[in-house]
């Protein structure tokens, strides 16, 4: 079955309000419909149950975030609470879209340390280490020599005041890892450095479709080094649920995955061994649970899901 990127007309809305009751029903229902051998203990399916419902609350986090009107201090990157999704999301409000999306950019490619340094690398690279230069996205796209030269004076302080976060864990502050990746996204923009013209171009393309604009997009970000399947997802996803632009996976891209991918074998049985099979189950099961950005809550679930299937473990945090 190949999956439909048509993207129904009443698609939950951001505010939608869903119930772990709600989600319990929807996976039992679907169970009757095509049987999913991996939660036929009540054990499994309290599990994936549970990291349905995680996923549903970091939607509805992003979702919060996109809504609450922010004041100033939550740009300053000095501040220790300095969140670069918050900050994204008021330049967003303020119309600056360029540095919205260059935020979203910073957070998914260096990532949350959940360890103890939160946001560190974001805000020490953003902020210049509290020196001059500070690197906007109008600074650092037309000065990328002057950055890649930057980070390469100050590598050191940086690794020793930040971590990566664990879907970015193998990423440095190297110039042919971070240098490379900032330069090459820039060029992925264009030579306008303008997001918004980027995006406009995609859809003169191939129209308004969420969920085909989403996979354009996601294609065409091969230009992006070091920029694998997780982040590429990742940041797209992040894109649309701030609202940058009108954008949302149509299917949950297991392909090249391995956390979700593993989770979905193991969910839907691991006799099925075609990754375009799994990837379409799990396209349907999204479709049945008819929940905002349902295609990544998924996504999100059973990789989490499979890493303890019969003994809850959050990784909400």
């Amino acid at each position: 079955m190949e999956i439909n990127l048509t993207r129904r007309e009443n698609m939950p809305a951001a505010n939608t309000i869903v119930t772990p009751h709600l989600i319990r029903e929807k996976l039992i229902s679907f169970n009757e419909k095509i049987a999913l051998p991996g939660i036929t203990s009540r054990a499994r399916l309290e599990c994936l149950l549970n990291q349905i419902n995680d996923s549903v609350k970091r939607i509805n986090r992003i979702t919060d975030i996109r809504n609450t009107i922010h004041n100033t201090s939550c740009i300053d990157p000095a501040d220790k609470d300095f969140n670069p999704l918050i900050a994204a999301s008021y330049y967003r409000q303020q119309n600056k879209i360029d540095e919205a999306f260059w935020l979203v950019f910073l957070a998914i490619h260096f990532g949350e340390d959940e360890n103890g340094t939160k946001w560190n690398h974001v805000r020490n690279v953003y902020y210049g280490l509290s020196n001059a230069p500070y690197w906007t996205w109008e600074k650092v796209s037309r000065d990328i020599n002057g950055f890649r030269h930057w980070l390469q004076i100050n590598k050191e302080v940086l690794q020793n005041n930040g971590k990566f976060g664990n879907h970015r864990k193998y990423e440095s502050l190297l110039d042919e890892h971070t240098g490379k990746t900032i330069a090459s996204y820039i060029s992925w923009i264009g030579d306008s450095h303008s997001h918004q013209d980027l995006v406009n171009s995609m859809r003169s393309q191939v129209g308004e479709n969420p969920n085909i604009l989403f996979e354009t997009l996601y294609k065409s970000m091969e230009a992006v080094w070091r920029f694998g399947r997780t982040a590429k997802f990742d940041y797209l996803c992040m894109v649309g649920k701030l609202g940058l632009a009108n954008i949302e996976p149509g299917h949950p891209y297991l392909q090249d995955s391995t956390g979700p991918l593993e989770g979905a074998r193991l969910l839907f049985g691991n006799r099925i061994s075609d990754t375009k099979v799994l990837n379409t189950r799990l396209w349907e099961l999204a479709m049945h649970m008819d929940l905002y950005f349902g295609m990544q809550i998924m996504e999100d679930a059973v990789c989490n899901w499979q890493k303890s299937p019969d003994n809850f473990i959050s990784f909400l945090r």
